[in-house]
């Protein structure tokens, strides 16, 4: 009987060691793994690579991961917010490496890493200090800069329901990076707020199959109140749903 789920939050980062590359999905407070975040600190692996779409908020989940020193690289598209002071402290003082990666270029090359793509010419960054020492091609009148897929050794992610199989459904914009990153990476680990049977996700909803995931936890959902409220996305000040 193939079961994925996992009882506790350590059980589900086991195996994260020193020097490992790990995605962390969400956007913002909109499909951050907070728990899985903070079991991964508990768990004490340093001189990370954390693979993110920004590089924290505040200093709790991946902000907090960061302050404990635990990361050497940060690959991200918006390392600056204005909540994200851990960060922009860490890399003032030269204690951290940043790698700057353009939103759309950063999906597809985590897509890339998933899919077996070996590498692709995108126009996106030519002609920027983005595409130094970077290939370029012309490519129908148009210059491409040469990018490479991005793997992980594990992907930590957020889904809403989940089953143990694997199978999971994402809710609102909490349906962000973590498609993909469960797709490039040899272990995936997704936290969701409810574990069904197999065969109660309908297959139509089902956006992670879950030939992609390894472990499976079930963290109850809560309900936070004012501005901490969670699938609230960086700096705009508004709630979205997760």
């Amino acid at each position: 009987m193939i079961d994925k789920t996992v009882p506790t939050a350590d059980a589900a980062v086991a195996g994260i060691a020193d020097g490992a590359t790990v995605m962390i999905g969400g956007f913002g407070g909109a499909g951050q793994p907070d728990e899985l975040i903070d079991a991964l600190i508990a768990r004490g692996a340093t001189d990370l690579v954390i693979v993110n779409n920004n590089a924290g908020n505040g200093e709790t989940g991946l902000a907090a991961l960061l302050k404990a020193g635990r990361v050497r690289k940060v690959i991200c598209s918006f390392p600056r917010q204005p909540d994200s002071q851990v960060f922009n402290a860490l890399y003032r003082a030269g204690q951290i490496e940043l790698e700057l990666v353009p939103q759309g270029s950063l999906a597809e090359r985590i897509r890339a890493g998933g899919a077996g793509i070996g590498a692709f010419f995108t126009p996106t960054g030519y002609g920027t200090l983005l595409a130094e020492g970077k290939e370029t091609r012309l490519i129908q009148g148009r210059p491409h800069v040469l990018e490479y897929p991005i793997r992980a050794d594990f992907a930590l992610i957020k889904a809403y329901r989940g089953d143990r199989w694997g199978n999971l459904v994402y809710r609102k914009s909490a349906r962000n990076f973590g498609p993909l990153m469960a797709m490039a990476a040899r272990t995936t680990v997704a936290q969701v707020h409810e574990v069904v049977a197999p065969g109660d996700l309908d297959p139509e909803a089902v956006v992670t199959p879950g030939i992609f995931v390894h472990r499976v936890l079930r963290i109850a959902e809560t309900r936070l109140a004012g501005s901490a409220k969670e699938g609230a996305l960086p700096g705009d000040g508004h709630h979205h749903e997760t």
